[in-house]
């Protein structure tokens, strides 16, 4: 089992920055692929980015790509959503997720642990 902490939400105007961090515990983080994914109101969950457990592969979505990055850091068993040039429509809670597999992935129902969540707003 792993448990997932997502943290780093807030407010913030458009055109600004922010970093989100996921701690996990209760596995080895390099054994699991990361994710984010965020949920507005009255949306689906959608896929943001992802990381193999190496840390070698990227994915994101085209409406975060050039703005956004997925790192991860392994030995602190961290992985980190540096979040550029914010746009309103960037507002949602923020997931972090794993999945028992090296390999990223892009759909939600392929991930099987999951962060709390943490809130981004983005004034315009």
């Amino acid at each position: 089992q792993v448990q997932l902490v997502d943290s780093g939400g807030g407010l913030v105007q458009a055109g600004g920055s922010l970093r989100l961090s996921c701690e996990a515990s209760g596995r080895t983080a390099s054994s699991i692929a990361m994710g984010w994914f965020r949920q507005s109101s009255g949306k689906e969950r959608e896929f943001v980015a992802a990381i193999s457990g190496s840390g070698d592969v990227f994915v994101y979505s085209d409406s975060v790509k050039g703005r956004f990055t997925i790192s991860r850091d392994n030995a602190k068993n961290m992985v980190a959503l540096q979040m550029n040039a914010l746009k309103p429509e960037d507002t949602a809670v923020y997931f972090c997720a794993g999945r028992p597999s090296l390999m990223a992935r892009t759909t939600a129902s392929e991930y099987d642990f999951w962060g709390q969540g943490t809130q981004v707003t983005v004034s315009s």
